[in-house]
């Protein structure tokens, strides 16, 4: 079985910036793509950003798009996701996942492992 403990969630103003941090343990294998959901209250999980076990391909949501970043550091076992400029409707709890299939992922049902999340909130 495989662990992914999410951290670095917290408060921010808007503009501001945190570095979300997943760390795998476990059974943990390889290759796989990783990627980072959110949910914000009274709504579903959507999609913000994934990367492939190599970091050479990337894929945001629209809405992030040029202010997040992620990435990954394989012989740490942990991704990252760097986000910069956050405003309000940021506000979410974002969770990591990781999945068997090496490619860009952007569907919840293509991921395999998940994590119990970490809190962002960004006050205006």
């Amino acid at each position: 079985q495989v662990q992914l403990v999410e951290s670095g969630g917290g408060l921010v103003q808007a503009g501001g910036s945190l570095r979300l941090s997943c760390a795998a343990s476990g059974r943990t294998f390889h290759p796989y793509a990783s990627g980072w959901f959110r949910q914000a209250p009274g709504k579903e999980r959507e999609f913000v950003a994934t990367i492939t076990w190599g970091g050479g391909s990337t894929y945001y949501a629209d809405s992030v798009k040029g202010r997040f970043t992620i990435s990954r550091d394989n012989a740490k076992n942990t991704v990252y996701l760097q986000m910069n400029n956050l405003k309000p409707e940021d506000t979410a709890v974002y969770y990591c996942a990781a999945s068997y299939r090496d490619n860009l992922r952007t569907s919840r049902n293509e991921y395999d492992y998940w994590g119990q999340g970490t809190q962002v909130t960004v006050s205006s």
